[in-house]
């Protein structure tokens, strides 16, 4: 069952979605990741419908042309978490997110549990977890994620990532689909410089946050460039619900479009045990 276009207003802002899926399902909302869009969960849709499941994903704050504010501080944490929330509705739903949709993933769960029936997240271990790893003098992860501080430097990250830079990042990073099809999405007008307001409003102010209580499946896979191992195995440490992780071999940061079949599968056993 293909995904159909649609948008939802929120917070002032319309957003570009797709859905799938029996009105009635169980709602299942996906949330992308840098530098990409709802386009990238096609397969995960198509199968989440297959199975009754009622599937949204939009383009998010800083991707929708309509949902692009100047204010860098409108790209905080609290208004992403809030878009998705609104976008979710008022009944508890499931959460999949990958790459900085994991980020807003893990905040829904903490901070919302009473609205979130699971959470699956793709890449991006808890908060907790990534910012310990972040400082760890045993862990990569501070070589892996070098490339924030030049994402955060307003105007010479668009020039560059405009002029041959995102395409030879997404190849070093084994992006398995269309390269110019995505720097064509991100050379639409403010499309990159909202997008990159996500890495510029990043609040290292974790306070609240916690350990997460609703189901969780955390994915993670040994060929990230951006995600370090000690992130991905201290992650457990930060659910006390129901926990599942599993560690994909040999596969790239891009899990759902590189390996979707498993993904599917993972991501639907998970969905049905809740």
């Amino acid at each position: 069952m293909a995904p159909d276009q649609t948008h939802f207003d929120a917070a002032g802002f319309t957003f570009d979605a797709l859905v799938a899926g029996p009105d009635d399902g169980e709602l299942v909302l996906l949330l992308h990741g840098f530098p990409q869009s709802a386009g990238m969960w096609r397969p995960q849709m198509e199968a989440l419908a297959g199975a009754g499941y009622r599937a949204v994903a939009f383009d998010q704050r800083g991707y929708s042309p309509r949902a692009r504010p100047a204010d860098v501080d409108l790209y905080r944490i609290g208004h992403l978490v809030a878009d998705a929330l609104a976008i979710g509705g008022p009944e508890p739903f499931h959460v999949v997110g990958h790459d900085w949709g994991a980020v807003v993933g893990w905040h829904l769960a903490a901070r919302y549990p009473e609205r979130i029936r699971s959470l699956t997240a793709l890449s991006v271990p808890h908060p907790l977890a990534f910012a310990t790893a972040l400082v760890s003098p045993g862990s990569d992860q501070r070589a892996q994620s070098g490339y924030v501080a030049f994402f955060r430097m307003a105007e010479v990250a668009e020039e560059v990532l405009l002029n041959g830079g995102l395409a030879a990042a997404l190849a070093a990073s084994a992006y398995p689909l269309d390269i110019d099809e995505r720097v064509r999405a991100m050379s639409e007008p403010g499309a990159l410089t909202g997008a990159l307001n996500w890495y510029r409003a990043i609040d290292l102010d974790l306070v609240g946050i916690g350990s997460v209580t609703v189901p969780t499946l955390y994915v993670w896979s040994t060929g990230d460039v951006a995600v370090a191992r000690e992130g991905a195995e201290a992650t457990a440490r930060h659910v006390d619900g129901p926990y599942r992780s599993e560690i994909l071999q040999a596969v790239s940061h891009w899990i759902p479009e590189e390996v979707p079949d498993v993904l599917n599968r993972l991501l639907l056993e998970h969905l049905s045990a809740q």
